[in-house]
C-alpha cells in the first residue's frame, strides 16, 4: 500500500509540475494577435479594443474562475481606471501615458480593496446585488459631480503625450494596438504566476469548499480581498487603456452593459483557465461588430442566441470544446 501511494503522490507532484510549465500551444493566441497586426494593418483600432476586452475579462476570471466572486459590478473598476487618466489628461495636464496606467491600476485597487473588505463578507444573491449597488453608486457620483466627469457627455478630445516620448500615435492605431499588446503579455504574466501559484492552488481551494478552507485554519477573507483587490486593479488598467485609445470617456463605462458584457465574454470562452478570456473575448467582440453591421437594431439577439448555444452545447466554454477535441484528437493518433 505505502509504494502505491508513493507512486500516486509522485504522480500528482509531476501533473502539477507539468501544468505550470508553459506549453506551445500558450503562443498561438500570441501569434495570430501578431499576425492580425500584419493581416489587418486598417483594423487595429477595433483590434485595440479586442485585447482590451480580453485584459478586462481577464481581470474577472481571477475573481469568478478562481475565486468562485460572483460579481455584477466589475465595470466600476473599468469605470474607475478610465476616468484616472481621463480626468488627469482632462483636469490636471497629466498626459503621460505609461504613469496613467499606474495611476489607475492603484486608484482602482484601492477601491477593489475598500469595497471588497466589506463586500466579500456575504455570499451568493445579497453579494450580487451589493456589487451591482456599488458601480451604480459610482456612476451616480459622476453624475452628480458634471463638473468634472462631464457626465454623460463625458470628457471627449483628451491628449496624450507620445509613449517613452518618442512613439506618437497614428491614424489607424497601429502604435496603441502595440502597446495594449504589450501591456495585455505583462499583465498576463503577473495573472498567470498569480493562479499557478500556492496563493493562486488556494483560491481555487476556497471556490471548490469554502467551509473546508476555513476549517483548516485558511485566511479566506483576506485571500477573497487579495485577489479582488488585484482583479480591480487589472480591471483598472483595462480602463485606462480604454481611455486612452479612445482619447475619450463618458460615464457609459460604469454601466451594468459593460460588467455583464464582460461576463458573458467569460461564459463563452471558459471559467477559470485564463485563455478562456482570450477566446471569449475575441469571439463575442467580432461576432458584436458582425451583429452590428448586419442589424443594427436586432444585434443583441445574435448574442443571446450565441450564449444560449454556448451554455447548452459548452459547459466549460469555448476553450474546453476546444481542448476535448485536442484530447480526441491525440488519443485517435495513439497505437
Amino acid at each position: 500500500m505505502q509504494p502505491e501511494r508513493a507512486a500516486a503522490r509522485e504522480r500528482a507532484a509531476q501533473y502539477l509540475i507539468r501544468r505550470h510549465s508553459y506549453h506551445w500551444g500558450e503562443a498561438l493566441p500570441w501569434l495570430i494577435a501578431i499576425a492580425c497586426f500584419f493581416i489587418f494593418p486598417d483594423r487595429m483600432t477595433f483590434g485595440s479594443q479586442v485585447l482590451i476586452a480580453v485584459m478586462f475579462a481577464l481581470s474577472l476570471d481571477l475573481i469568478l474562475g478562481y475565486a468562485g466572486i460572483v460579481t455584477l459590478g466589475h465595470a466600476a473598476f473599468f469605470g474607475i481606471g478610465a476616468y484616472t487618466v481621463g480626468l488627469g489628461a482632462a483636469k490636471f495636464g497629466w498626459h503621460e501615458p505609461i504613469s496613467g496606467l499606474f495611476a489607475a491600476a492603484m486608484a482602482s485597487a484601492f477601491i477593489g480593496f475598500v469595497s471588497g473588505w466589506f463586500l466579500l463578507r456575504y455570499r451568493g444573491l445579497t453579494l450580487l446585488m451589493l456589487t451591482l449597488a456599488t458601480a451604480i453608486m459610482l456612476q451616480e457620483t459622476g453624475n452628480l459631480r458634471s463638473d468634472l466627469s462631464g457626465g454623460y457627455d463625458g470628457l471627449p478630445g483628451l491628449e496624450f503625450k507620445p509613449l517613452f516620448g518618442v512613439f506618437d500615435y497614428d491614424l489607424y492605431g497601429h502604435t496603441n494596438f502595440l502597446y495594449v499588446l504589450v501591456t495585455l503579455a505583462v499583465v498576463f504574466y503577473v495573472a498567470r504566476r498569480i493562479v499557478y501559484s500556492p496563493f493562486g492552488q488556494a483560491l481555487t481551494g476556497i471556490r471548490e469548499n469554502v467551509r473546508r478552507m476555513h476549517a483548516i485554519g485558511s485566511p479566506v477573507h483576506r485571500r477573497l480581498v487579495t485577489v479582488y483587490t488585484i482583479a480591480a486593479g487589472i480591471a483598472g488598467i483595462a480602463g485606462a487603456l480604454f481611455t486612452q485609445t479612445n482619447a475619450y470617456v463618458t460615464l457609459t463605462v460604469f454601466d451594468f452593459d459593460n460588467s455583464a458584457k464582460v461576463m458573458i465574454m467569460l461564459i463563452l470562452g471558459g471559467t477559470g483557465r485564463l485563455y478562456g478570456a482570450f477566446i471569449g473575448a475575441a469571439v463575442y467582440m467580432i461576432m458584436e461588430d458582425y451583429f452590428s453591421k448586419m442589424s443594427p437594431t436586432f444585434w443583441q439577439f445574435g448574442i443571446g442566441l450565441m450564449l444560449v448555444l454556448a451554455v447548452l452545447f459548452a459547459h466549460r466554454g469555448l476553450l474546453g470544446v476546444i481542448t476535448d477535441a485536442a484530447r480526441r484528437f491525440q488519443r485517435s493518433r495513439k497505437p
